[in-house]
């Protein structure tokens, strides 16, 4: 009974780990920090990923090795995040479709609030951490601006999306989601899981697997030996990506969803350009959800650092 109770909250604290992973600019590592499992996540996957373990698997010891990688807990995990997923893919759909300013603002206050998080978390700066940092923010807006509006949706990128989208899931601060805005896959893999489209998530999802194998032991790795130049990087790539996610970026999108057909610039649309095409441009709205994303990120904030607090005592 006890397990079972376990397996159930476990599976719930993946549902919200899930969830997290869904919304660009809300790190699922940050839900594992606050729901109490970050660490134990990342030793179960340590496991999975240890010879040790899998010897005692081929040695005829499997309860051993079921035991060693803690096998019930990330099974339970693995269906909570699965269903988060499933359930909140078709809710986001339809808010892109038919409030995408409105959707794109809650994203980018999300975004933001977790930067200036980052950023305090860095304090104070040296000059050499501001370079770390101009840098990261370079990078962030080049690959922004000139990313394509849309890229291959062949299996081998699928596999390249799940691989960067899911090492960056397992570092807090950092969004899983915002990564495939980047790479302009995150409303085609939402489109996927509501069609059920299983190809697209299986290759996305060898990918995801692939990029646990290769990627969890180098990034850790890279974190305990160049933790702050490495955070400082990631800090700026956060800033300089909020050029992706610009409420009012997208004119075809902000026109179809008000029934509206324009042939209209792609990129960093201006206001002068959306409202010369006749557009509703939501501005209060925006404001409202934009502001309504960085309260959610503050209490966030404030339950993981309570939560870190109180297991250190």
């Amino acid at each position: 009974m006890k397990f079972a109770e376990g397996s159930f909250v476990t599976a719930i604290k993946g549902y919200l780990i899930g969830a997290a992973n869904v919304v660009p600019g809300v790190s699922g590592g940050t839900f594992a920090l606050i729901t109490g499992i970050y660490q134990r996540t990342i030793d179960a996957l340590s496991a999975v990923l240890s010879l040790k373990s899998w010897k005692l698997l081929f040695g005829g010891r499997g309860r051993e090795f079921w035991k060693a990688i803690d096998g019930g807990f990330l099974i339970a995990l693995a269906i909570g995040i699965v269903v988060s997923v499933f359930t909140l893919a078709r809710l986001i759909t339809f808010t892109l479709a038919n409030y995408p300013v409105e959707t794109w603002a809650l994203f980018f206050g999300l975004i933001l609030a977790s930067a200036w998080f980052m950023f305090a978390d860095l304090l104070p700066l040296r000059l050499k951490d501001i370079l770390f940092a101009v840098a990261g923010i370079a990078a962030g807006v080049v690959i922004c601006t000139l990313s394509p509006t849309s890229t291959p949706d062949s299996p081998w990128f699928l596999v390249i999306c799940g691989a960067v989208a899911v090492s960056s899931m397992i570092l807090p601060g950092l969004s899983g989601s915002l990564v495939l805005v980047l790479l302009s896959k995150y409303e085609f893999i939402l489109n996927a899981v509501n069609t059920l489209d299983i190809p697209t998530l299986l290759f996305f999802a060898a990918g995801c697997v692939g990029g646990i194998l290769a990627f969890s032991k180098f990034l850790h790795w890279l974190l305990a030996r160049f933790e702050r130049p490495t955070m400082l990087v990631l800090l700026g790539f956060v800033i300089g990506s909020l050029v992706k996610v610009w409420p009012w970026s997208n004119p075809e999108a902000i026109a179809a969803s008000q029934g509206v057909e324009i042939v209209a610039p792609k990129g960093l649309a201006s206001f002068g350009t959306l409202s010369g095409l006749g557009l509703e441009l939501h501005i209060l709205p925006a404001v409202l959800w934009c502001a309504a994303g960085i309260g959610a990120v503050i209490l966030i904030e404030y339950l993981s650092r309570r939560s870190s607090s109180k297991q250190s005592k």
